[in-house]
């Protein structure tokens, strides 16, 4: 299976879901509408393409654009051929939700309840959506990037160690 070969099978099947493409590294990766992104990933399981296994479910914040501020990206595997391919959806962040894949995918429940912890996603339908990793009573997401990185008042480190 090539890159092009299941690129173009996507493209045939849902030519308006497909907003980009890319092979960085030559691995495949799309950016798909964010309410297409289940039926992709379904069609991608049981259809003749046979990718899957789903290896990871992440989440990515891009603050300075802030209609694809939040994006969530999905890693599957043909094990049959060893094919990759990673998807991405973005959506603004007072909209961050997709559909769960936890019907499909019986290890996408941790990975969206991680998910869901760190960056705010909600997953509509999930049976079990609450922390898993912080405290309980944790009031934000941790990788989000709204905090400065460095705390500006120290003065116990000097930038030249760090090449700055």
């Amino acid at each position: 299976m090539t890159n092009e070969f299941v690129l173009e099978a996507i493209t045939r099947e849902f030519p308006e879901s497909v907003i980009s493409y890319a092979t960085p590294y030559d691995f495949l990766t799309l950016e798909i509408k964010k309410e297409d992104i289940k039926k992709v990933i379904h069609h991608l399981r049981d259809s003749s393409l046979q990718i899957d296994f789903l290896t990871d479910i992440t989440g990515i914040h891009y603050p300075e654009t802030p209609e694809k501020e939040i994006g969530v990206i999905y890693h599957l595997h043909n094990m049959r051929t060893n094919f990759r391919i990673r998807l991405k959806a973005f959506m603004p962040r007072e909209n961050a939700e997709v559909d769960t894949l936890t019907d499909l995918y019986a290890g996408a429940n941790w990975m969206e309840r991680e998910t869901f912890e760190f960056f705010g996603i909600k997953f509509k339908g999930h049976p079990d959506l609450r922390v898993i990793l912080n405290v309980e009573d944790m009031d934000y997401h941790p990788m989000l990037k709204e905090y400065r990185l460095e705390d500006g008042t120290r003065t116990d480190k000097d930038d030249k160690m760090f090449g700055r």
